[in-house]
């Protein structure tokens, strides 16, 4: 590789270059990789490598989204002919096909270089809990990297590959992105398919994105996800503002009275984070007591039945093949009748309306992503104890159905990384996205484990990824946010995506006789045009239909070019719409002519 490509983008534009393809680096990448490095548990064999990349020379289609870009797998995700051992070699099998999420990105043009460790059975938060060995802290080999989703989150922290995939049940999607200065992308559950993962809790278990940054989190999310999601959030308050419609900031809560590890730093640094978010958004305190008591039934309640189904059959013929402390959590299944079962359920749904309060005073939560950071030595004398410490902010996310995204936050004094959690109710992923990359922005960290300072292009990604096929519409009278017809914009559940201008080519009319009253565009030569301002909204194309119906004539839709060059669909009007119609383009926009006016 003639430069060190970390990110999603960067690997693009070294085949965009035209003199590398993906054969000459996807070889040079894994012969670069370390059979003994404890990340690893598997490195795609040759012919695996091979058949991938004649798969993508044979599509020659180069705007694949991820085209040659190379990813990686918790062992616990099928890929069709290679090995899952869940991190239990006597567990082992051969899948025969690829989970649903690994061929979509295949499909996508991404390119499968090997498995990674994690917790055994992804029973853990800690990623010492391996027979094929501890992955340390990419920061300090003293500490734990994390877990379960420990190597995926470790190939991604030393820059080896740009994104890959966890699972996150009670944390393990989140907790290891925190402590090695990465993010980790955790959609509501249910959003992202589960076919050939191989359960943890079949109920809860959620496949996770790791990444540098959060563009490459959605980018990924925006492939993997269900796209025929029809469901449309629920409204909250301050989220008719800021989550459906782009205007305004969310209110943020925090914990009012966080227990976080003094010692190495970490009181210090999430104090100095909520300063921060003082600074732009409302925050609230927020007692986090219903979310605790959320967070005791994931291992002290029957769920963790959930986990003995899986190992079942091997606990009863070869239970010495199980880790000791995985095998102490997951007996407690035995515990557990029918009766107790009903019993934990009706005290989670009961404790989920109590939740519901909350969610109506905040839009989003933002939590430490962990309290702490132990030692490999600490966890090794008390490993339950530990582990619990480290669930206090994750547990209680997927029982309750919330979707979250891991960013990092700061370096600590210790030199230990420390991170940070947003947190939304069911169905606002992209809109939680959004918000995660306005806290990145303001994060002047290093990627991963030291790689490189951010570049702007990082930051940048036009719209926000569809989670059901969409076409981006612009607008640029009545339907603005504020204006008479915008109502029509919300009841087609569009995402605002940004407030932009068009290009100098646009002059802008009053038209007459309507109501309510409405402007023109009209694209002409670049010298008699001017800058138009206008919204850009994503629609689902289910909706356009019923759309269409309620623009009225001389209007319609048509292509409209942006300031970037870029055409996106939008209003355009019928040359008899000018008749009578005064001129305004001086105004800049609509808005600038009724505040003028």
């Amino acid at each position: 590789m003639t430069k060190r490509a970390f990110t999603i983008s960067e690997w693009t534009e070294l085949y965009q270059g035209g003199g590398q393809t993906p054969r000459d680096l996807i070889y040079k990448l894994i012969a670069g990789l370390d059979s003994h490095d404890p990340a690893l548990i598997l490195i795609c064999p040759d012919w695996y490598v091979e058949k991938q990349l004649l798969q993508l020379e044979k599509a020659e289609n180069k705007t694949l989204p991820l085209y040659g870009i190379p990813f990686v797998v918790k062992d616990n995700i099928d890929v069709s002919g290679l090995v899952t051992t869940a991190a239990c070699p006597e567990f082992a099998y051969v899948a025969k096909e690829n989970a649903q999420v690994v061929d979509r990105l295949i499909n996508a043009g991404a390119i499968l270089v090997g498995k990674t460790n994690l917790d055994q059975f992804a029973t853990g938060l800690v990623g010492t809990r391996s027979p094929f060995g501890v992955v340390p802290n990419t920061f300090d080999a003293n500490y734990i990297s994390g877990g379960s989703s420990s190597g995926s989150a470790s190939m991604v922290a030393r820059g080896i590959v740009p994104f890959s995939l966890g699972t996150d049940t009670a944390g393990s999607g989140r907790i290891p992105a925190g402590l090695n200065n990465i993010v980790g992308l955790k959609a509501t559950p249910g959003k992202v398919p589960m076919q050939g993962v191989l359960p943890a809790c079949k109920t809860l278990d959620v496949v996770s994105i790791f990444s540098l940054i959060v563009a490459d989190a959605a980018k990924v999310l925006a492939i993997i996800e269900d796209s025929e999601d029809k469901k449309i959030p629920p409204l909250f308050v301050n989220q008719n503002a800021w989550f459906r419609n782009g205007d305004g900031l969310p209110k943020i809560g925090v914990p009012v009275c966080p227990l976080l590890d003094k010692e190495i730093g970490y009181e210090k640094a999430f104090e100095n984070s909520v300063a921060k978010m003082n600074e732009k958004f409302e925050v609230a305190k927020i007692d986090m007591t219903l979310f605790d008591q959320v967070a005791q039934l994931l291992y002290e309640g029957p769920w963790v039945a959930e986990r003995f189904i899986t190992i079942e059959d091997l606990y009863k013929s070869k239970s010495e093949a199980i880790d000791p402390t995985v095998k102490k959590v997951i007996e407690k299944a035995l515990q557990f009748d029918a009766i107790s079962t009903f019993k934990k359920q009706y005290e989670l749904e009961d404790l989920k309306k109590k939740t519901q309060d909350i969610w109506r005073e905040i839009d989003v939560l933002v939590v430490p992503t962990t309290p702490t950071c132990p030692t490999i030595g600490a966890v090794a004398e008390e490993p339950i104890l530990r582990n619990s410490e480290l669930g206090t902010y994750t547990n209680f996310v997927n029982l309750l159905g919330l979707c979250a995204i891991a960013i990092p936050a700061s370096m600590s004094d210790s030199g230990l990384p420390f991170g940070i959690t947003l947190i939304a109710p069911n169905g606002f992923d992209h809109a939680l996205v959004q918000l995660a990359r306005i806290f990145e922005k303001d994060n002047t960290l290093f990627l991963g484990k030291s790689l490189r300072s951010k570049l702007p292009l990082d930051q940048e990604f036009h719209s926000a990824p569809a989670s059901r096929p969409s076409i981006e519409i612009a607008v640029v009278g009545a339907h603005l946010k504020g204006m008479p017809l915008h109502h029509q914009i919300q009841n087609s559940t569009c995402k605002w995506i940004e407030t932009t201008v068009t290009a100098k080519e646009y002059r802008l009319f009053a038209l007459a006789n309507t109501q309510p009253p409405k402007p023109g565009l009209v694209r002409v030569e670049e010298e008699g045009g001017k800058a138009i301002e206008v919204e850009v909204y994503q629609m689902p194309l289910d909706q356009v239909g019923e759309f269409l119906k309620q623009i009225p004539e001389p209007l319609g839709l048509g292509s409209i070019k942006l300031k970037s060059g870029r055409f996106v669909k939008g209003f355009i009007c019928e040359p008899i719409g000018f008749l009578g119609a005064k001129e305004i383009s001086e105004f800049g926009g609509w808005r600038g002519y009724l505040e003028n006016d």
